[in-house]
């Protein structure tokens, strides 16, 4: 028997590729309905767009699910569970998987690449966790935090990486 999750309201940070994409179609296709975030911007940082998130909405509706893109940093996770609210009503699950990497061996590494890691992969999970934070000490609600082996057996020029990783484990 297939877990269902009709009518529940599924946010997905980072869902423009990757696990995110995958976390975003499976809800998607077990009945729940999907804000696809991503702020469109290349694995080491940069830029920005709206095709990738836009690409995973118009995949879940082609199959006839529903769906909304959201553009914002999770930097700014007011906007993220905004955005849900807004079209859906409330958020029954998230899903903090948004990130970035900066690969460079840690003698090399400056503070600012150090710190870039965390803003996005801990401080971004806990700015959109927090606003959650009604729903949650109602007892309702889930959170799910996407983390990497590398937070445990660490990988060569990821110390920022591994740590945030880890962090999110703890």
């Amino acid at each position: 028997m297939a877990l269902k999750f009709d009518g529940k309201v599924v946010v997905v940070t980072g869902a423009g590729g990757g696990l995110g994409r995958e976390y975003a179609l499976l809800f998607a296709e077990r009945g729940a309905y999907v804000v696809v975030n991503d702020l469109g911007g290349s694995r080491s940082g940069e830029g920005q767009s709206s095709s990738a998130a836009d690409k995973v909405v118009d995949e879940i509706k082609a199959k006839g699910g529903r769906a909304v893109a959201d553009y914002n940093s999770v930097e700014e996770g007011d906007k993220i569970i905004k955005t849900a609210i807004d079209n859906f009503g409330r958020v029954d699950i998230l899903i903090n998987n948004a990130g970035i990497l900066r690969d460079k061996a840690f003698v090399n590494m400056t503070p600012e690449e150090f710190d870039l890691i965390h803003r996005v992969h801990l401080r971004g999970s806990f700015l959109v966790t927090r606003q959650l934070g009604p729903t949650l000490a109602a007892g309702y609600g889930k959170v799910i935090m996407t983390a990497s082996g590398a937070g445990i057996y660490g990988n060569f020029g990821q110390a920022n990486y591994g740590v945030s990783q880890l962090a999110l484990l703890g």
